[in-house]
């Protein structure tokens, strides 16, 4: 069974009737229309295809699982997601190969009947390096590889690759094949979702809004940081995540600076804290930060989370079909407005970054690289827009994520868990 191919984005997608965008129940039912996967795969190779089709390759060798998954609509976590063994062959036929860890391609040939299935193959390539390049694995797939090129007729058009092992590379190279780089080619097809996508998004964005809400009520002194993050992972999976890729939870001095990670600390009376939360459900991913105060709060706790409110508010105002990514960051402040020596320094603290099957897509807003740089913001895109100010105590600092999708009738933010105010977790009671 082969795939035919959506390539335009669904006109739904970009209008959603002026209404808000659902995050429908996860079931298939028959009385409500929802994710429509067949839809959703057939849109994301079509995407994969025109980029194919636009650039000069016989075909594109995918590394990078998101891409793979982006193809031959496979995916497998874990350990065994980021290996560099799984590898998939898009050719101008539409009839993707994948390689994929061993019992896993005959399990695809069972229930993944959108890939032919003879292009469903057992693959190993070394696992990073721990089967050395002298074993001959890498050696034997790229005669494999290059006789399917072969048998095309395109083994003398450069070969498209995205992400690759250097010994892998230089066998291709020893073979006599040409390697380009078409990374960009694979995010710019991934930057524009479809309806479906826009809707997975919007369900793995509410599944965070109820986390965020049982972290307010059990933040409390005494609890750690990383109680937080095993509350929140539990909570997730139990609601259908399929990976839970990280949660930040920092609190307390460890606010400023942002050290982007979580640790034991105990959490005390009138500590400023923040959470990021990054998850997917159906490889949809979130990228969701909320602040709170813990108990009481201070005046400067206040100032701070008001100017980043007002930074979001800004971003998310100018955010539309059309403006150009070096518009938003110049609404946010330099690095040196934040005591920083420079934007690399900066750099993910007032940020924003393209979501779908991977964390970071397109487009990348920052005054990094987007005052020279810039790129359009387009309908049909879906990114998260960071912001962060310390706070006069040397100590606390607020952080604001939201996440927003274009569409023609603006930006409708997907994010729902309230965060206009500095929100105190378990006041303390005031008796007079």
């Amino acid at each position: 069974m082969t795939l035919s191919f959506d390539r335009a984005v669904p006109e739904s997608a970009l209008n959603f009737d002026n209404r808000m965008i659902p995050a429908p129940g996860h079931m298939a039912v028959d009385y409500e229309k929802r994710v429509d996967f067949d839809r959703l795969r057939r849109y994301r190779l079509g995407r994969a295809m025109d980029s194919l089709e636009a650039s000069e390759c016989g075909a594109f060798l995918l590394f990078d699982f998101y891409n793979i998954r982006y193809t031959t609509q496979t995916w497998i976590g874990g350990a065994l997601g980021d290996k560099m063994s799984r590898y998939a062959l898009l050719g101008r036929d539409g009839k993707p190969h994948l390689w994929d860890f061993g019992s896993a391609a005959k399990h695809h040939r069972m229930f993944a009947p959108w890939l032919e299935q003879d292009h469903s193959h057992a693959g190993m390539l070394g696992l990073r390096g721990a089967i050395a390049p002298e074993a001959g694995l890498m050696r034997d797939a790229v005669k494999v590889i290059k006789g399917l090129l072969t048998d095309a007729g395109v083994a003398n058009l450069p070969v498209g690759v995205d992400i690759v092992e250097p010994a892998f590379l230089f066998e291709m190279q020893a073979q006599g094949l040409k390697v380009v780089d078409i990374q960009q080619s694979m995010l710019d097809a991934r930057s524009i979702k479809s309806v479906d996508e826009i809707m997975l998004l919007s369900q793995a964005a509410a599944m965070v809004d109820g986390v965020y809400q049982d972290i307010s009520e059990a933040l409390r002194p005494g609890i750690r940081e990383n109680e937080i993050v095993a509350l929140a992972s539990k909570r997730l999976y139990e609601m259908g995540s399929d990976q839970v890729e990280a949660i930040n939870a920092v609190s307390g001095e460890r606010c400023n600076p942002h050290p982007h990670n979580f640790s034991d600390r105990l959490i005390r009376p009138g500590d400023q804290a923040f959470f990021d939360i990054i998850h997917s459900f159906n490889g949809y991913r979130t990228c969701y930060y909320r602040t709170f105060s813990v108990g009481s709060s201070t005046p400067s706790q206040h100032d701070a989370y008001t100017k980043a409110r007002e930074w979001m508010d800004a971003a998310i105002n100018k955010v539309a079909d059309g403006v150009g990514t070096d518009e938003v960051a110049l609404l946010w402040p330099k690095a040196t407005d934040l005591g920083f020596a420079n934007e690399m320094e900066a750099f993910g603290l007032q940020f924003g970054h393209g979501l779908g099957l991977g964390l970071h897509e397109r487009p990348i807003i920052s005054r990094l690289n987007s005052l020279e740089h810039p790129v359009e913001i387009k309908a049909g895109m879906v990114f998260a827009l960071e912001t962060y100010c310390p706070a006069s105590d040397g100590v606390s600092a607020a952080r604001i994520e939201e996440e927003v999708v274009i569409t023609n009738n603006g930006a409708q933010v997907l994010t729902k868990f309230p965060a206009q105010e500095l929100f105190v977790a378990n006041p303390y009671k005031k008796f007079y």
